[in-house]
């Protein structure tokens, strides 16, 4: 049984997430190509070289899909906007068939009676831009600022919340030094480049949406606890690189003005000249701030060049990622970062959920497993409220199954099972005890 309503503070807010490129059929509403597709394009990047085109389909089942929101009972429906399907060519026209989809999106939410929670970026970047250097050239804060502004015009009035980039992190590291996700880059120079003017866009698209009068405003990033590999001095000093590059980055970024001396060790040669003057810009006052938590890792030291270590397979229970299930991890962060960097700002669990082997039987999915995480985790939350931390909400990820980046369709996060045949919809037993959970 998961916790619900009655174990959590007066106003705590539930919701759930998905994001653009990842549900809604790319191929539809007159929306530009971006850095994905042709990724998923590229032989060996993508299971099955699968991609976004068709998705969920939920350009044309939105409305299907926010009756699943309102009918478990969520507060908060966290979505994204597509940069390439509002701006094909990441600048100058604006698709009137993009901005009137969101529109449609937002209103049908407030309809419901759940609030719209934006994130301007998740991680489709247009084709055009990309072809220019993508995060890796400095005007890609501009670009992203001239984006920030058509949405935040459009649907600054109605909607609840906004953070300019999902999982930065992701976008920078993953993306740029290990090559796993669109543009598939393994470089440092570009790593640093793109890590540093992921914060000065973030920074740049704070400020806009404050100038056209949009409040609620926040950012989002991804933590993994870093535990060493053993209990040598070598193993403590590589989990601490390591959680310096994840999570301490960005966040001491936005909040204290600084990298960490751990980082600048492997970036300082590739960082852009007079990089330490944008810390005005990326420190840019937020509202609140959000978390975004799925695991653990196990770090060990190795040969080679910086950053000279390696992850190893931990003992504990795993997801169908292969992500260790550690709970104690989430309390951690959300203590840490009040702590640390963020103080009485309000804080937001922004994704947190796992995926499972799930499988339809009699038209049902029972998927006890991924109950008992999302247990266990609220479990977290509720010890760090009860030692003080400013937790406000917590947003489950994903409402439906989806398209999971370079696994293709293999892997299954959704409260909502999904045949990706028919792409008929049918809630898991995850969905039916988010519902209970969640009765007034």
């Amino acid at each position: 049984m998961l916790p619900g309503r009655r174990d959590f503070p007066e106003g705590f807010l539930f919701g759930t997430a998905t994001s653009s490129y990842q549900i809604e059929g790319h191929r539809f509403g007159g929306a530009g190509p971006t850095h994905w597709d042709s990724f998923a394009a590229t032989p060996g990047n993508v299971a099955r070289a699968e991609n976004g085109a068709v998705a969920c389909d939920h350009y044309h089942r939105w409305a299907e899909d926010l009756d699943l929101v309102a009918d478990a009972g969520f507060d908060l429906y966290r979505f994204s906007t597509s940069w390439a399907r509002v701006m094909p060519e990441g600048r100058g026209a604006v698709n009137a068939g993009g901005l009137d989809f969101y529109d449609r999106l937002v209103d049908g939410l407030l309809e419901r009676g759940i609030k719209p929670a934006l994130t301007l970026y998740h991680w489709e970047m247009p084709s055009a831009l990309a072809d220019l250097g993508g995060w890796r050239n400095r005007d890609v804060a501009q670009w992203f600022a001239e984006f920030t502004q058509v949405i935040a015009r459009r649907l600054g009035d109605r909607v609840w919340s906004a953070a300019p980039i999902n999982e930065p992190w992701c976008v920078g590291w993953q993306s740029h030094f290990l090559g796993a996700h669109a543009p598939g880059l393994r470089d440092i120079r570009a790593t640093a480049r793109a890590m540093h003017h992921i914060l000065l866009a973030h920074g740049q698209a704070i400020s806009v949406m404050r100038a056209e009068g949009m409040g609620n405003l926040g950012a989002v990033c991804n933590f993994e606890y870093a535990h060493p590999a053993d209990d040598s001095p070598e193993a403590r000093s590589a989990a601490q690189l390591y959680d310096a590059y994840y999570n301490r980055f960005f966040i001491e970024g936005m909040m204290l003005g600084r990298y960490p001396d751990e980082v600048l060790e492997g970036f300082a040669p590739h960082l852009p000249e007079g990089w330490q003057d944008d810390f005005a810009t990326i420190g840019a006052p937020l509202d609140w701030f959000g978390l975004n938590y799925y695991t653990c890792k196990r770090i060990a030291p190795c040969d080679g060049p910086w950053p000279a270590h390696r992850e190893v397979e931990g003992p504990l229970p795993k997801t169908d990622m292969g992500w260790e299930i550690y709970p104690e991890g989430l309390h951690a962060f959300l203590t840490r970062v009040a702590r640390d960097y963020t103080g009485t700002l309000p804080l937001y669990v922004t994704e947190n959920g796992m995926a499972a082997p799930d499988a339809l039987a009699d038209g049902t999915c029972s998927d006890a497993g991924r109950i008992a995480y999302y247990a266990e985790h609220l479990e977290a939350c509720r010890r760090a409220i009860a030692e003080g931390v400013p937790l406000a909400g917590y947003m489950s990820w994903s409402l439906l199954d989806n398209y999971e980046w370079a696994l293709g369709y293999d892997k299954r996060f959704g409260l909502v099972h999904v045949d990706f045949k028919t792409l008929k919809r049918s809630p898991k037993a995850s969905w039916h005890a988010w519902a209970r959970a969640l009765e007034r």
